[in-house]
């Protein structure tokens, strides 16, 4: 597998991987009808929308690394009490 393919599965660097399976799946069983598959397409861009603020904020803070890692995005997503997207 190509270093970039490996990357993106990466749970710790990608933290919209669930997202974004789900979207594929969902193409794949609705024979690629984008219409039946916006709810989750909006999840996806929601999830990286959300991560990518958090990760902005890490680097203004100068904590590092700037993407937290799958542990910590957990203890955050605990924190919150419900999925911000």
């Amino acid at each position: 597998m190509p270093m970039v393919a490996r990357r993106l599965r990466d749970p710790d660097i990608n933290p919209c991987l669930l997202e974004s399976d789900a979207s594929t799946r969902c193409m794949d069983e609705n024979n690629y009808d984008r219409e039946r598959c916006s709810t989750y397409f909006l999840k996806y861009k929601n999830c990286r929308k959300f991560w990518n603020s958090v990760m902005v904020q890490r680097r203004q803070k100068g904590v590092k690394p700037s993407m937290p890692t799958a542990a910590e995005r957990d203890e955050i997503l605990g924190a919150m009490g419900k999925m911000p997207y």
